[in-house]
């Protein structure tokens, strides 16, 4: 659990395997004022995986409304933050950005959409978003900083299991990022201020070579290719082109033809052997 937002690793079991990290946005509040339970709150986050989250309304950087059931069709990551944090939602907010640059590299550019949502309503406003975004540097089309409407807040919180509390400096909260199919329900989640690219790239790579092709084209089918033969290697911490995966395919493709033609013309032959009449 963070004090102030310099967060500190959760000595629990579990809050290690998931890498869990709770923040809040003042260096200044102390252990005394957190109030949020990690077991709790990682408990509440998994509960929520499976379930289709509903069309919440929101706020653009612009002013403009936005309904979240406008992302549908592609994969989604959503992350919360509130602009008064000083430390922690920029920190994991530029971390993120170098997982959506790498994902971008290895899935190509397009193929999911970014939404973050400030939790702390009302001072969360569309300017206040706008200005933290580009405080962090993030200027990708597709990543889209939003502004809750009245009571929604709790709504969405609930549905994507995101924790967070009130404490002496600021808030407490779960540091997740949560991955939602084309669909709108929750894939997975992903824990911490930093984390193994894999964790997220993975799911969304995933997500879209289990997804059906928009039309049978030359193009797409190489795509699809691509995409299964992009392997993530831990050597590196990058997902690489392995295309010894084809070849193996290929050559087991072939083996197995080359059996059903070798029994097809044995089936043949002994078709075509005259019978004897005793």
């Amino acid at each position: 659990m963070g004090t102030g937002c310099r967060p500190r690793w959760l000595q629990t079991a579990v809050a290690l395997l998931f890498g869990v990290v709770l923040g809040t946005a003042q260096a200044r509040a102390g252990s005394e004022g957190a109030t949020l339970e990690a077991n709790a709150a990682l408990e509440r986050s998994q509960r929520v995986i499976g379930n289709v989250v509903g069309d919440h309304a929101f706020k653009a950087t612009d002013g403009s409304a936005v309904g979240l059931s406008r992302f549908r069709g592609r994969p989604l990551l959503v992350s919360f933050v509130y602009t008064g944090c000083s430390q922690v939602c920029p920190t994991t907010t530029r971390f993120l950005a170098n997982a959506v640059t790498e994902a971008d590299r290895t899935l190509g550019p397009g193929r999911y959409s970014v939404v973050t949502i400030g939790f702390n309503y009302p001072f969360d406003t569309p300017e206040a978003m706008r200005a933290f975004a580009r405080q962090q540097g993030i200027d990708r089309r597709d990543w889209h900083f939003l502004s809750p409407e009245a009571g929604v807040v709790e709504a969405i919180t609930a549905d994507l299991g995101f924790s967070y509390a009130a404490s002496a400096g600021g808030f407490d909260h779960l540091t997740q990022v949560t991955l939602l199919d084309a669909n709108g329900r929750v894939a997975t989640q992903v824990y911490g201020e930093s984390f193994d690219l894999s964790m997220l790239v993975g799911p969304l790579k995933a997500l879209l070579t289990d997804s059906p092709l928009p039309a049978v084209t030359v193009a797409n089918l190489l795509e699809r290719v691509r995409l299964l033969c992009t392997v993530y290697d831990p050597r590196t911490g990058r997902y690489e082109l392995d295309y010894s995966i084809v070849v193996e395919i290929v050559a087991g493709a072939s083996i197995l033809v080359a059996v059903i033609v070798f029994l097809l013309r044995e089936w043949q032959k002994f078709r075509r052997r005259p019978r004897t009449v005793s």
